[in-house]
């Protein structure tokens, strides 16, 4: 299982909510950040951290639709619970449409906000383990490769000519062809694009070092 830590962020500009719902969050034992305003949040988020977010709707400069509007023009995939007390049926309409997970009005009881949050931190930790099994098959692919076909695959992403990783490895034209087409072929690769994606995943080091003969 993954140790990943997911965390609930709290964004409402007023005071005592942000206390409240600090407080709920410690009873349920969920990890949490608040931030009293969508500016200060996306000061302080790191992308990458998992989670979802409890965002107020009506808040002075950025509102909590805007914000939404920004994390997806950032291409940040939080799932978001709006909790507003000014709540109506366009907005609600609105915000659901653009990606939020759930629309609730203050007030809302704690068990409630619970469970939803909780909902939606199993989906979030289900979805992580999915994307770390691709992850590790997508690796096992590049496992795969010989040494040379690795060599090969490294030069190519970093962008040499087949002429050039010729030299450099003290190959012929032909082979470097026939290495870089294994790896298209076990990869699974459709691309040279999707390959250096691949290898940017399994966080491969841009270019060969390795000088073994063919």
């Amino acid at each position: 299982m993954s140790t990943q830590t997911f965390y609930v962020f709290i964004v409402d500009d007023d005071d005592a909510v942000r206390d409240g719902l600090g407080q709920v969050m410690e009873v349920a034992g969920f990890n949490y950040q608040a931030f009293e305003s969508a500016e200060h949040f996306l000061q302080a988020y790191c992308p990458g951290k998992r989670g979802c977010l409890v965002l107020d709707l009506n808040m002075p400069d950025m509102t909590g639709d805007e914000l939404q509007t920004e994390l997806t023009r950032r291409d940040i995939h939080l799932p978001i619970i709006f909790l507003t007390g000014y709540g109506d049926i366009p907005t609600t309409v609105r915000v659901i449409k653009a990606g939020a997970v759930d629309f609730l009005t203050k007030p809302v009881s704690s068990k409630l906000l619970i469970e939803r949050i909780r909902g939606v931190l199993e989906q979030e930790a289900r979805r992580y383990e999915d994307s770390l099994l691709a992850e590790q098959a997508l690796c096992r692919r590049l496992n795969g490769l010989t040494t040379r076909e690795s060599e090969v695959m490294s030069l190519v992403v970093a962008g040499h000519a087949n002429k050039e990783i010729a030299r450099q490895l003290g190959i012929s034209h032909r082979t470097v062809e026939v290495h870089r087409a294994r790896v298209m072929e076990k990869t699974g690769a459709t691309s040279l694009l999707e390959l250096a994606r691949l290898c940017e995943t399994c966080r491969l080091p841009p270019e060969a070092s390795s000088s073994e003969s063919e």
